[in-house]
């Protein structure tokens, strides 16, 4: 078979399989991102069936995958809910942000992965899974809860962060010099708060300039549109990530819902990509040395995510329940952690275990994060209920 057959091959394997793991996430109610993961251990250097020859194409779908995801989230803000988001949970999210990236940061350093390393996996286990977290909301009919705007807004913070945090990253995976990267630095800065500032005032004439009544020109407009300002931003060293982000906040109304609902199968397909992508480099004989350390990260940061998120709630008020379900639903990591790590081993200057122990991590927090958020209820009920032997004697 000849390589451009094999690749062909290789190809429909792989996506053939990502359609049967997903079909299995969806039977048992859990989030595909954990298996997709495994299914790219499965197929990359060191697993069952090695299938390099997709290897070019899944690196460039997984590109525009973290394009399309990024895309999408800022399309689900408006810059007023950003700005207004901000306001009310900053000082949330810091406690999530310090909470939250310390262990990460903690055992990098322990592990001698030095001050790269050290930012990177602080990101890692900083940051919760927007998409699983809006999802489990969802199918638990807890959209319209008390708690959930809590949830949200701390979101919101940790996207808000993130646009700050993935230049910052990609200045130190480059090895620039501290005047190129305060200059990367300052040029995200300022591209964030021009996007808000013309998001507020002029979101209408972008929406007008990607909009189109035909499908196939507005989808062609939009991804062409998100592409361009990606490698642009990638070429000033803010991060495509970031580029993505930004443009999506820039198109609001009936413009920004319409090519939600065009690109989110294009999103899904390219995000599965993504996973696999990642998955592919990423050796699974290296994930066993640093299984106890997953573990670990695991258990702590899912315990600082519910003190973040019962802290939160008791600021707003909300009682003991809603201070547990707001906490439990911020437990899972997903997309996001793959994005940071991914970016780092792409770009190199981190110890090659970061990939290992990032998707151990994350195998073990996107399937953690749902299991809380169901269980979280039912759990608190059993402690609340009066115990038999202390209930008052009647009469």
């Amino acid at each position: 078979m000849d390589s451009t057959g094999l690749a062909l091959f290789q190809l429909g394997a792989i996506l053939f399989a990502l359609g049967m793991l997903g079909r299995l996430a969806g039977r048992f109610g859990m989030s595909p991102i954990p298996l997709y993961l495994l299914g790219g251990l499965a197929f990359g250097e060191g697993g069952i069936v090695k299938m390099q020859a997709a290897n070019e194409f899944g690196h460039i779908a997984g590109e525009i995958g973290v394009v399309l995801l990024l895309l999408l989230l800022g399309l689900e803000y408006t810059a007023a809910e950003l700005v207004d988001g901000l306001r009310l949970s900053w000082l949330a999210g810091l406690f999530d942000l310090v909470a939250n990236a310390t262990p990460g940061v903690l055992v990098a350093l322990w592990l001698g992965w030095g001050p790269v390393g050290a930012v990177t996996m602080g990101g890692v286990t900083y940051i919760s899974s927007s998409g699983i977290v809006a999802k489990v909301l969802n199918d638990l009919g807890r959209l319209g809860n008390r708690e959930t705007p809590v949830i949200l807004s701390i979101l919101v913070f940790e996207d808000l962060a993130m646009a700050v945090y993935l230049p910052i990253l990609t200045m130190m995976l480059a090895g620039l010099s501290l005047a190129t990267g305060a200059k990367s630095l300052a040029i995200a800065l300022v591209a964030i708060t021009a996007v808000l500032v013309v998001a507020l005032r002029y979101g209408r004439y972008v929406s007008r300039i990607v909009d189109a009544d035909d499908p196939e020109v507005f989808l062609l407009k939009l991804l062409g549109a998100a592409l361009l300002v990606a490698g642009a931003a990638s070429a000033l060293n803010v991060s495509a990530a970031v580029g993505a982000f930004l443009l999506g906040i820039a198109i609001s109304g009936s413009t920004a819902h319409e090519a939600a609902k065009l690109l989110e199968p294009l999103r899904d397909l390219f995000a599965a990509i993504f996973f696999v992508a990642f998955g592919l480099t990423t050796d699974p004989r290296a994930i066993p040395p640093v299984l106890g350390w997953a573990a670990l990260l695991a258990v702590v940061t899912a315990v600082t995510k519910i003190g973040t998120g019962w802290w939160a709630a008791q600021r707003q008020g909300i009682r003991r329940m809603g201070r547990a379900r707001a906490g439990a639903a911020l437990v899972a990591r997903g997309e996001f952690s793959i994005v940071i790590a991914g970016l780092a081993v792409s770009l190199g200057g981190v110890d090659g275990r970061l990939a290992a122990l990032a998707s151990a991590y994350v195998l073990m927090m996107a399937v953690i994060g749902p299991i809380a958020a169901r269980i979280v209820e039912p759990t608190v009920q059993f402690f609340q209920r009066p115990r038999r032997d202390l209930d008052p004697i009647p009469g």
